[in-house]
């Protein structure tokens, strides 16, 4: 897998593509991830990206010709399975979503700023805008580490035990259930006892029964699924 990511400020990004699984994901060389600056098709001497809006709003806008240029250029070297702006207003980013892209090959991930980008690019060059939440943040540089953290995890390889991402919470539309390890007692708190004794039915019975309970109670809406 490759993913390109077309941002005004890459520095915001280096640290959390750059360790943990991710990081150790890039070094194995099962995703390559690119850190592009906008800037490089900045127009003028201070390689501008932005401009004010029309109808006198509040707020710069990303330019369209920087990022129809640097698109353009990544498209005329390979193929891409999607071009993804990081949106407020776009699909909420959830575990189907990261599932499905996880299996494609080429992704671009363009960060907003600003005020936003010119909606033309919208219109003609994005083929998914997704969000991470109802809220705003100064860019969609953080959102974007979020979404490749969420899809390269799922990478055969990534984690150590594969099956692990398999019993993640909303896999199955359920939150996961409670997790202990050692020591089995610690300040009077005990581990339950199912979990020690080494019954793999028991043990799964009891893990689907908290499954359910703790989705009902901290998450019911997604038992509606």
């Amino acid at each position: 897998m490759r993913i390109d990511i077309l941002t005004v400020v890459p520095e915001l990004l280096d640290s959390p593509l750059s360790h943990s699984i991710v990081g150790r994901a890039v070094k194995k060389g099962l995703v390559e991830i690119h850190i592009h600056n906008l800037r490089k098709y900045g127009l003028g001497p201070r390689r501008n990206v932005d401009d004010y809006s029309y109808g006198g709003d509040a707020g710069m806008v990303l330019m369209v010709e920087p990022v129809f240029r640097m698109i353009a250029e990544l498209k005329a070297e390979r193929d891409y399975d999607e071009v993804i702006y990081m949106s407020p207003d776009g699909d909420i980013l959830d575990q189907p979503m990261a599932n499905e892209l996880s299996l494609k090959g080429n992704l671009i991930i363009l960060c907003g700023h600003y005020k936003g980008i010119d909606h033309r690019i919208r219109e003609h060059l994005i083929t998914r805008e997704i969000s991470i939440g109802d809220y705003v943040l100064s860019g969609g540089e953080i959102p974007a580490a979020v979404v490749v953290d969420s899809i390269v995890r799922l990478i055969p390889g990534a984690l150590t035990d594969e099956t692990s991402a398999l019993s993640d919470s909303f896999q199955d539309d359920l939150l996961s259930p409670p997790v202990y390890t050692r020591p089995a007692s610690f300040n009077g708190w005990d581990v339950p006892e199912v979990l020690l004794s080494g019954d793999p039915r028991k043990i799964q019975a009891w893990q689907d029964e908290q499954a359910l309970e703790r989705t009902a109670r901290l998450r019911p809406g997604l038992l509606k699924k």
